[in-house]
């Protein structure tokens, strides 16, 4: 039983981990534009943003699939570049995951930024420091907290994918066997006492989660 309930914790985590690096990279980059910069199309890059959380996860992971297949946009290349191709792996999984949380991340964090003050920005580069250095020393840190709130909300989401993992990775036991899919997985076998255990476990996760996040915001 432990081996059974390891197995796609485990790998849930490491999904959710490599999910939320890349979400924090990229999507604090995105956030840091929408929320300090004014660009011809900004209305638009804020609905593309936003589209994923609106999205049926199962269309996300059709979409997915177009372009990850071997003769998708993005498939197609990878398979030059590795020999072979990426879909029904853990990494196809994480992608998934990435996509559905970056949103979350985006949001928060670009929330968070936007309420910085920007007289003290504009102190700094009267001080001489350049926008990058104002945007990493003085603008991000301020908006740590949001930040933060960011990229536990996009684990806890990146955790929790179900539709679009299903459509581009399958549940594959040992190898894209995540949380949720076991839970279903054994839930259609009739195996209730796994399911339920498992279940268990991904509320305690979630609701750590909240807990983490809703303190975050109240200080």
């Amino acid at each position: 039983m432990l081996k059974v309930v390891m197995s796609p914790l485990m790998l849930t985590l490491k999904i959710a981990a490599v999910s939320t690096f890349f979400v924090a990279f990229l999507g604090i980059i995105i956030a840091y534009v929408l929320a300090k910069k004014d660009f011809a199309g900004k209305w638009l890059a804020d609905v593309l943003v936003t589209l994923p959380l609106v999205l049926p996860p199962t269309v996300t992971g059709y979409i997915l699939v177009i372009l990850l297949g071997k003769n998708g946009v993005l498939g197609s290349v990878l398979i030059k570049l590795t020999g072979s191709g990426i879909l029904f792996t853990w990494q196809a999984a994480a992608i998934a995951a990435f996509v559905v949380s970056l949103p979350l991340m985006i949001k928060t964090a670009s929330s968070s930024i936007g309420a910085v003050d920007r007289s003290v920005e504009e102190v700094a580069c009267i001080l001489g420091r350049s926008e990058l250095e104002t945007a990493l020393f003085i603008t991000l840190p301020i908006a740590k907290k949001g930040i933060i709130a960011g990229c536990i909300l996009s684990f806890a989401r990146a955790a929790g994918e179900f539709g679009a993992t299903l459509m581009v990775a399958g549940n594959i036991p040992g190898k894209t066997g995540t949380m949720p899919l076991s839970i279903y997985g054994a839930y259609q076998t009739g195996n209730n006492e796994l399911a339920n255990l498992l279940v268990a476990i991904l509320v305690i996760v979630s609701l750590g989660t909240i807990a983490v996040t809703s303190r975050l915001g109240e200080r």
